[in-house]
């Protein structure tokens, strides 16, 4: 398979996801600004899984960019990717429409979770299949200090949530700040 149709495809669900995230937001029933801040956990949800969608997006697209050679191994480890992020908007608005409680956080943080595991699998599945990668072998290698960093700060807002949402979410917009600019060492790589 051309990597292109890979690539595509992956855009595709992910537009998607975005969209439906979007749509969940209910319009609100009133025309005060009161009755529009109603709605902010809905709104802080949707932005929270937005920046990760996008994370991920750009992420996966660098990524992609280091495939020579397209196996049956990289399509699975891609669907697998867009499965938990399909999810991304069920836990979205589970949390949004329940103003953060402690077990809509837990499911989030289960779903961003599996979402980093699944994009850990998806690069073990590329750098296997283009084993001749060399020095940017090494800067996906580097990359699961960030992505055991993640995990840390996932498993810590669990538990934070049933003491406090805020520093749950604090914890999320860490891992966001974390992820927000893909590798320099990925895109050096690259270029070389």
């Amino acid at each position: 398979m051309n990597k292109a149709r890979l690539e595509a495809f992956s855009d595709g669900v992910i537009a998607i996801i975005i969209t439906i995230m979007v749509l969940e937001i209910k319009v609100p029933h009133g025309a005060e600004w009161s009755d529009l801040f109603k709605n902010y956990p809905v709104f802080l949800s949707y932005i929270l899984s937005f920046m990760y969608v996008g994370i991920y997006w750009c992420n996966h697209h660098h990524l992609l960019h280091t495939v020579k050679h397209v196996t049956s191994g990289i399509l699975w480890a891609n669907m697998h990717l867009l499965f938990w992020l399909s999810l991304v908007p069920f836990v979205t608005g589970w949390m949004g429409e329940n103003h953060f409680a402690p077990h809509p956080i837990t499911a989030y943080a289960i779903v961003m979770i599996c979402c980093g595991t699944a994009f850990a699998i998806l690069q073990y599945a590329i750098k296997k299949a283009n084993p001749e990668q060399g020095e940017l072998g090494i800067a996906l290698s580097k990359l699961r200090f960030k992505a055991w960093i993640s995990v840390g700060c996932y498993i810590l807002a669990i538990g934070a949530a049933f003491v406090s949402n805020i520093l749950s979410g604090i914890l999320f917009l860490m891992v966001a700040v974390l992820w927000f600019v893909p590798s320099k060492g990925v895109e050096k790589a690259l270029e070389e």
